[in-house]
């Protein structure tokens, strides 16, 4: 399974010089549309010279800058992938009896390579935020990952207050958008396809001050636009359907960081909720 260019820029962000740093940040923000420009408008944009642009593409491995953007169309055709892009029902028919191992071995391959991939610093700024008991934490997701939220809200609850999953339909969480601000983070578990009312959550939230945290696939969805912190993940498996099974390690080792780094302040809580529990 092979790098994004979203992994390639991550991975050597720290590596690069100023100048194609800027380029760079400029295409995690508007990932991938921004490198779908031609070289001299990426560079009119971030306001660097066209040259930078393309020692930037040669610098991750590209012979060319039509060689990057061929493989950033690649990375957007598996964005907006439908089920049945994404494994033709025909060669699900032929799979070998034994294809559950295959199947396997992809989610494994899933878990190692999503975190081989993650920023320790990314996860350790959001540990701190998950761990402080002055934030608010308000959690969602979508359609099919909102379980994940539901899962880790009702798990951070017992280590710390002031943990909320949004619920209901996109305007119910308007009520609760009134009373976010600065003193609350926002964590969002969104994978293609992405779903619109997320993205739209997200920029008002981000708008009153609320740091947005965004767990996403490879891909990254467009909230990615608006968050403070983003945690990129595998998701692709020989199915029909995405895997979720990367994601949800990455909401657990979260959990046992925060449990961490709350240390005898989470085991009073939990120690406080086993005596409640008789």
């Amino acid at each position: 399974m092979s790098d994004t260019v979203v992994d390639q820029l991550r991975s050597s962000l720290g590596s690069f010089p100023a100048t194609e740093r800027r380029v760079a940040m400029h295409l995690l923000s508007d990932y991938p549309m921004a490198g779908l420009s031609s070289a001299s408008e990426l560079a009119r944009v971030v306001g660097v010279s066209a040259p930078t642009v393309l020692r930037l593409a040669a610098r991750l491995g590209y012979g060319s800058y039509a060689e990057f953007q061929s493989q950033l169309r690649d990375e957007l055709a598996a964005q907006l992938s439908s089920p049945l892009n994404k494994a033709p029902v025909e060669a699900e028919a032929r799979a070998p009896a034994d294809s559950w191992r295959a199947f396997a071995e992809a989610v494994i391959a899933n878990v190692r390579e999503t975190f081989d991939h993650l920023a320790g610093a990314e996860i350790e700024q959001v540990t701190r935020l998950l761990a402080d008991p002055r934030l608010r934490v308000h959690l969602v997701g979508g359609r099919f990952t909102d379980a994940l939220a539901r899962y880790l809200s009702v798990q951070l609850r017992i280590l710390r207050p002031g943990v909320n999953h949004l619920q209901d339909q996109e305007a119910n969480w308007l009520d609760q958008l009134l009373d976010m601000g600065a003193r609350d983070v926002l964590v969002l578990f969104d994978i293609r396809r992405y779903q619109p009312s997320l993205l739209r959550l997200a920029e008002r939230a981000a708008a009153r001050g609320t740091r947005v945290v965004l767990i996403t696939d490879q891909w990254l969805s467009p909230v990615s636009k608006v968050a403070r912190h983003v945690l990129p993940v595998r998701v692709a498996v020989p199915s029909v359907w995405d895997s979720n099974a990367a994601l949800m390690a990455v909401g657990e080792a979260l959990l046992a960081a925060v449990t961490r780094q709350m240390g005898e302040r989470s085991r009073t809580r939990i120690a406080d909720l086993e005596k409640l529990r008789g």
